[in-house]
């Protein structure tokens, strides 16, 4: 048996839900990034590409061309986040990343990006029913991600906004294709993603009581 074929055996049998072992394995190393994310580790970019390269192996099984995407698209902007992370995004005076909000052009850049980018995968996936059977679902969710991981990348609390919307769109469609260990695990990602926000929110507050005193300080 390869490797594929046993990623996509049956690991049990739940509620009469055939449970995969790649859909299972993918997302528990996928809410340990999230967990490490909201911990500002570096090793949410790692656990981000392993578990984007099970998944792939999980949408490919389901025939879900969208999801087969969205989890390159993940491996790739984890490459880049990683990146991000160990060169160039601000650190806080104790070392960690720093985390604020984003400004009001990059919130719109944000919203803006997101929405062209589901019309554009979106007519595409409609163009070519092959890449996918749900298209603007598929094509919401596949944007959505890029959006939340490029937001987490540049350390700005709108990261966990991004996956509370990908969230809502997430859990009954990897319920109605099947993937019913996906859809739990939807669930618990959005548990992490409230406590993700609330710590975020409070550290962002704590990262600008630190700025103040150095810009007050600073010759006019």
């Amino acid at each position: 048996m390869s490797t594929f074929d046993w990623l996509n055996s049956e690991a049990f049998t739940a509620f009469g839900q055939h449970i995969m072992w790649s859909d299972m394995v993918g997302n528990i190393v996928g809410l340990i990034a999230l967990a490490l994310g909201w911990r500002r580790s570096m090793g949410t970019w790692p656990a981000q590409l392993v578990s984007g390269a099970v998944l792939v192996a999980a949408y490919a099984s389901a025939q879900l061309s969208g999801g087969v995407g969205k989890q390159l698209l993940v491996i790739g902007v984890a490459v880049w986040g990683w990146r991000q992370w160990t060169r160039g995004t601000q650190r806080a005076q104790d070392g960690s990343i720093a985390v604020r909000f984003a400004t009001w052009k990059e919130r719109g850049a944000l919203v803006a990006g997101t929405a062209l980018g589901t019309l554009a995968v979106g007519s595409l996936f409609t163009a070519v029913p092959e890449l996918s059977w749900n298209p603007w679902p598929d094509a919401y969710i596949f944007v959505g991600t890029l959006a939340a991981m490029v937001a987490q990348a540049r350390g700005l609390v709108e990261f966990w906004f991004a996956w509370l919307l990908v969230d809502i769109v997430g859990v009954p469609l990897a319920f109605s294709s099947g993937l019913a260990f996906s859809g739990l695990v939807y669930v618990v990602y959005l548990a992490l993603v409230l406590w993700g926000l609330r710590d975020w929110w409070l550290r962002s507050r704590q990262t600008a009581t630190q700025q103040r005193p150095a810009l007050e300080g600073a010759p006019a």
